[in-house]
């Protein structure tokens, strides 16, 4: 589907959504006596559904106010330190207190903003000063800021680093553990005293041979053209991006959808019965994964055609061809930045192993400056979210963290 066609079809579908959302008001209402009946039940539930189904999904923001620090309340600020064309490097200030381990979180480029790490950042905030890499969405970019590429990708992430300065930790949630390893061993070969103090990937695509999932065997199952072609699209008019080729976000949401169709049938059909009946802990569980699940932005495509390439069909990094600026990236010259590699047993996105190479690739880190963990029970997204990231991960990502501050 051409992006323009697809932008006339979602901004009519807002439209339908505004007015199911109206009707719904009206029906919904208490003072309608319509609404306490069980035929009113279903007509609201039928309109909440449909409007969900057509609505287009706004980026979320973080709205982390406050977090608890030893039984406190410590009103938090978030602001942009940092303004890049295509990233914005988020400090989340805590009133009164400068913790001395600075974290720099790096989310993923690859369809969801990074507020999908919201959980992720509340965890980590009462015992870290957080940071936290928020790409903007490709279409918003103007053409004349250039192109963002895969280089340019790791370019940032020094730069990021070089701001904080010395005696700040990197942790990487799935596609950019690449280049983050990439940037720490670049940092490393430049001998930069602001190379990561350590390293943290969690959920990445280090060595894709290792356990493939269905997504590395869709990107060998289309050669390059296909990808070209067929999923790079151009910015229709309406946007300041206009004109600059992306990989849509609504292209990359089908295909996340079409991976568990099931589940998320199911989920729905959940939703609506727990609409039915009133169950209002359940029906805003749902809301709120969905809203921010939904939520989608552009990739600019000379970054995301590299990415299928490099790593996903050549496996650049496990094969020892990977480059920056042109030269070979030497991971042996990682000798003092500790290193700890987290996976999920359950992992759909990145099996078990792709992460755990990274302790291989980077052979002259001494041994008893690394640490693996993989968690029983977790999937993709349990590695960095939910009660299972709270209980279980977390504490041992701090745990590493506090070893080496």
């Amino acid at each position: 589907m051409k992006y323009q066609a697809f932008d006339y079809f979602a901004k009519s579908g807002q439209l339908m959504s505004e007015g199911f959302y109206f009707l719904n008001e009206l029906i919904s209402h208490p003072s309608n006596p319509y609404s306490h009946t069980w035929s009113g039940r279903v007509a609201s539930a039928t309109l909440e559904s449909a409007m969900r189904l057509t609505q287009r999904y706004d980026k979320l923001g973080f709205h982390i106010t406050t977090v608890d620090v030893n039984g406190k309340a410590v009103a938090v600020k978030e602001e942009i330190v940092l303004g890049k064309p295509f990233c914005n490097l988020i400090h989340f200030s805590k009133a009164g207190q400068t913790d001395k381990d600075k974290v720099l979180l790096v989310a993923p480029l690859s369809g969801h903003h990074s507020t999908l790490l919201k959980g992720t950042v509340e965890a980590l905030l009462p015992r870290h000063e957080v940071y936290i890499t928020d790409w903007l969405d490709a279409r918003d970019v103007p053409l004349e800021e250039g192109p963002f590429s895969f280089d340019c990708y790791v370019s940032y992430l020094i730069d990021f680093m070089n701001n904080l300065g010395p005696e700040t930790h990197l942790i990487a949630i799935c596609q950019p553990t690449v280049q983050a390893l990439i940037a720490t061993a670049v940092m490393a070969q430049e001998k930069n005293p602001n190379i990561p103090k350590s390293l943290t990937l969690m959920a990445g695509p280090i060595d894709t041979s290792k356990n493939p999932t269905r997504v590395n065997e869709f990107s060998h199952e289309h050669p390059m053209s296909w990808f070209e072609n067929v999923a790079i699209q151009t910015v229709p008019t309406g946007y300041s991006g206009e004109g600059r080729k992306v990989y849509p976000g609504f292209m990359q949401l089908g295909g996340f959808l079409s991976m568990n169709k099931e589940t998320h049938i199911k989920k729905h059909q959940e939703y609506f019965q727990n609409l039915l009946i009133g169950e209002t802990e359940d029906t805003d569980r749902f809301r709120a994964f969905y809203d921010e699940y939904l939520s989608v932005l552009d990739m600019p495509a000379e970054f995301y055609l590299e990415t299928i390439e490099r790593v996903f069909k050549n496996n650049e990094l496990a094969n020892g061809t990977i480059t920056y600026a042109g030269k070979p990236v030497d991971f042996n010259a990682i000798t003092n930045t500790p290193l700890m590699t987290v996976e999920g047993a359950e992992d759909d996105i990145c099996g078990i192993g792709q992460t755990e190479a990274a302790q291989d690739i980077c052979q002259k880190i001494p041994k008893n400056m690394r640490k693996h963990h993989t968690q029983l029970g977790a999937g993709h997204y349990g590695i960095f979210s939910g009660s299972m990231y709270r209980k279980n991960i977390r504490p041992l990502v701090t745990e590493f963290i506090d070893k080496y501050s």
